[in-house]
């Protein structure tokens, strides 16, 4: 499992060519006019790990097969869309299916594309879309409350646990504060009728800054503001080129690694993005390691054994009777299972072992 990001923001800010970088295909157009990327386009990058290596090279693996992640590009944005305005109903259905929003921001100047707003303000343009995105959820929340009040006034089970939640989004709405800002004062179960109300604010938001490739290394006014804003929200930040983007995407990797040092890069955006993304949604790697192959698994932090096991096969699940685990640092330091095994590093796990960052697991199941 890994994640589904919606890649959102207003047209001409370098969505689709962040797109095409990102996932190395030409699926989305990338254009100087709005709407060119008119249903969504999906793809799917290995995420980068270098542990894997190393335990495949210990475990003498035959092939090294990582989590992946989705990246959603989705039709570009525009004021009034919550009202249908432009490709506005397809942007918003689309986005209720993501897990996170990448939200990328115009931060870099050039005469030669237009900018649909007639300015550079990335702030301004985040609070475009966010405003777009309370505004359909309000409308969403109203239609439905009144109903779910008249099923709490009958003793309703499901009403009375929805209607409080229900009712402090629309208080926040009305605020002009989005629906996720509220995650922090509910409960897990309050939680959870939030995520089933489907709001489109509700998703976390990663904030994409699109820079001129000069500017990639160390930003400039704009990053320094939209930084300010995400630190305010609670948000992830960071920035990017999708030009560079563009050329690493086609460069061998020895090649990339030249080119982005020469701009003073030690990374690809992409490995910044998804480290910013599993940063963003609390998510962790766990592994499997054999012969045949060294596997990466993503989850959430916080999963207990038995449902990470059921990440690799639902039976694994239901018939879980203990997890053999190895931390990474044990595997790696001890050369691998049996060196752990000697130095009483290996241990099994029970239902209640929530799994770690980097754990090494072999699942023991009834089938």
């Amino acid at each position: 499992m890994g994640f589904k990001c919606g890649i959102v923001g207003l047209p001409n800010v370098g969505k689709s060519t962040l797109f095409n970088a990102l996932t190395k295909t030409a699926a989305a157009q990338a254009a100087n006019y709005p709407f060119c990327t008119i249903e969504p386009n999906t793809g799917e990058v290995a995420v980068p790990d270098p542990r894997m290596q190393k335990l495949a090279s210990i475990a003498g693996s035959k092939e090294i097969i990582p989590t992946r992640i989705s990246f959603v590009d989705i039709a570009g944005l525009v004021r009034g869309a919550s009202k249908g305005e432009g490709l506005g109903n397809k942007f918003l259905a689309n986005i209720r299916e993501v897990d996170a929003v990448v939200h990328v921001l115009r931060c870099f100047e050039d005469d030669d594309i237009t900018h649909v707003e007639g300015r550079i303000n990335p702030v301004s343009d985040a609070e475009t879309i966010e405003t777009e995105l309370m505004l359909a959820d309000l409308e969403s929340l109203e239609r439905r409350v009144e109903q779910t009040r008249k099923r709490a006034a009958s003793k309703d089970k499901d009403s009375l646990t929805q209607l409080p939640v229900m009712e402090a989004v629309i208080k926040l709405l009305d605020e002009g504060k989005p629906a996720r800002l509220l995650l922090k004062s509910l409960g897990a179960d309050e939680i959870e009728v939030l995520k089933g109300l489907n709001l489109l604010t509700s998703h976390p938001v990663l904030y994409v800054c699109n820079v001129a490739e000069a500017e990639a290394a160390t930003g400039n006014e704009h990053t320094e503001a939209v930084a300010e804003m995400a630190k305010a929200q609670g948000a992830e930040c960071v920035i990017i080129s999708a030009a560079i983007e563009s050329e690493v995407a086609q460069l061998p990797e020895e090649e990339s690694k030249e080119f982005l040092s020469a701009l003073g890069l030690e990374e690809a955006g992409l490995d910044r993005l998804i480290r910013a993304g599993y940063h963003l949604l609390d998510l962790i790697t766990y592994f499997t390691v054999g012969p045949k192959e060294t596997r990466a698994w993503t989850i959430v932090r916080g999963t207990k054994a038995p449902a990470a096991a059921g990440v690799i096969h639902t039976d694994f699940e239901r018939g879980f009777i203990r997890a053999f685990t190895i931390g990474y640092n044990d595997y790696v330091a001890l050369g691998g299972e049996t060196g752990a095994k000697d130095a009483g590093k290996a241990r099994d796990e029970g239902k209640e072992y929530v799994v770690q960052d980097g754990d090494v697991i072999h699942f023991r199941f009834n089938t």
